[in-house]
């Protein structure tokens, strides 16, 4: 961890109001996704991928006590005999509802009180001195913990069956965009960060990566693009398909993205409990990245490199330097990105212009994660900060790298140097992808 100068205490104060608002934001969401459905539904398994949204909100208590009120307060524990039910490595998800678990009631008072004593320490706490409080790191990494868990309470919710029960207003209109492709010259860029103070260990060091010139969508595929490979019969033939894709997918019986099906001679999704048209100017969402790789390959592209996405998403030509987010230094606002679960789906391609990259590049941030062809690591430098458990131990060809965050991701845990990673499987999340190419002889003058 790079360590930051000295807080004044009026800098401290702030820093602690910044911290309080992330907590209690993050804390809304949790009540709301929680208090959205009865008992019954809080505590039911509702796909085998996922835990039962009362595990959850019991697990985000109980990481914000270990790390927030024992070890940053010093404090005494509150429930220490919960930790190993609430501990995601020695409980697979599948096993999660046969645990004595706490009820909805008493989670629900558990992580009350733990947050009664979080805002305690808060008041309290020297933000400066060693790794874990510089900066209030560990305060921010408690609160990305919580919003990525609310993400995924998010996604169960949209695996649950019966009526809908969340709801939220409908994205910005789309626009037609300036050009379908943009094409990054070649170069050194400054990947990931030593100065963003929440960046967690996987964003860090910053370092230079030299990337040739490339050419990528300017915006993420779209359910009318990926519409054409499905009715091309994409799925059936495995020309696309890696020879790992195509054995899944023949295992797995897949034959369209997750949620849709085919009703009355034409295309339909489910969305949160609300089957709809399919919307063809929308990013396509809850594909895998075997299924987006195939699509790549369809339309005579691939899938872009980790390094290839981040230098399209933060480079700056006119600088040389790289931006912290695409449209610059600032936090994202509802003109940039559709971030923050403000909307139950990502919205129409050409919906931010506001948020492009200097290149010209829109919607990397918000919308749908986006698949890499990058295997998750280390970067050059790495050392794991504060336990390996977060990043080092899913190192490995297991993992491909989803970058840039979607429309149920909050803005705290968002930015351009952000890494998700999954199995290449995995399609109940809000996954989606954009493509790139080698640039031909004549695009490079």
């Amino acid at each position: 961890m790079t360590t930051t100068p000295d807080l004044t205490a009026m800098e401290q104060e702030k820093l602690r109001a910044h911290v309080a608002e992330v907590l209690t934001r993050a804390r809304s969401r949790s009540t709301a996704l929680t208090d959205a459905v009865d008992d019954h539904d809080l505590t039911r398994q509702h796909s085998r991928l996922m835990s039962p949204l009362v595990w959850d909100l019991a697990h985000i208590g109980n990481q914000e006590e270990l790390w927030l009120v024992r070890d940053v307060g010093g404090r005494d524990p509150v429930r220490q005999d919960i930790d190993e039910l609430y501990d995601a490595f020695k409980h697979a998800r599948v096993d999660r509802p046969a645990l004595p678990l706490l009820g909805p009631t008493e989670a629900r008072g558990y992580v009350t009180e733990v947050r009664d004593k979080v805002l305690d320490v808060l008041d309290h706490a020297v933000l400066e001195g060693r790794p874990l409080v510089e900066g209030a790191f560990a305060f921010g990494m408690i609160a990305q913990h919580e919003q990525q868990h609310d993400e995924t309470m998010l996604a169960t919710h949209q695996l649950r069956a019966g009526a809908p029960v969340l709801d939220a207003p409908p994205p910005p209109h789309g626009r037609r965009v300036p050009a379908g492709e943009v094409l990054v010259p070649a170069g050194p860029f400054t990947m990931g960060t030593s100065i963003e103070p929440w960046a967690l260990d996987n964003e860090r060091p910053a370092h230079q990566v030299h990337v040739d010139a490339f050419v990528i969508d300017t915006t993420p595929v779209t359910c009318g693009d990926y519409l054409a490979f499905v009715e091309a019969r994409g799925y059936h033939d495995p020309q696309w398909w890696s020879p790992t894709g195509w054995a899944h997918r023949q295992q797995a019986g897949i034959t369209a993205p997750r949620f849709w099906e085919r009703e009355d001679g034409r295309w339909v999704r489910t969305r949160f409990g609300v089957r709809e048209p399919l919307p063809l100017d929308e990013p396509v969402v809850h594909v895998s990245f075997h299924e987006a790789e195939a699509y790549a390959a369809w339309a005579g592209k691939r899938l872009p490199t980790e390094a290839e996405w981040e230098k399209a998403a933060r480079f700056d030509p006119a600088t040389g330097r790289s931006r912290r987010y695409p449209w610059g230094d600032e936090d994202p606002t509802a003109e940039h990105a559709n971030l923050g679960q403000r909307h139950l789906r990502p919205a129409p391609v050409g919906a931010y212009p506001a948020g492009a990259s200097p290149l010209g590049v829109e919607q990397l941030i918000g919308d749908v994660w986006e698949w890499t062809s990058s295997d998750f690591g280390g970067y050059p430098g790495f050392a794991v900060f504060p336990y390996p458990e977060y990043s080092q131990v899913f190192f490995g060809p297991k993992f491909k790298v989803l970058r840039g965050g979607s429309f149920g991701t909050d803005p705290v845990a968002c930015r351009g140097t952000f890494r998700n990673w999954d199995y290449p499987i995995r399609r109940q999340i809000f996954s989606g992808f954009r493509c790139a190419r080698d640039p031909r002889p004549e695009e490079l003058g």
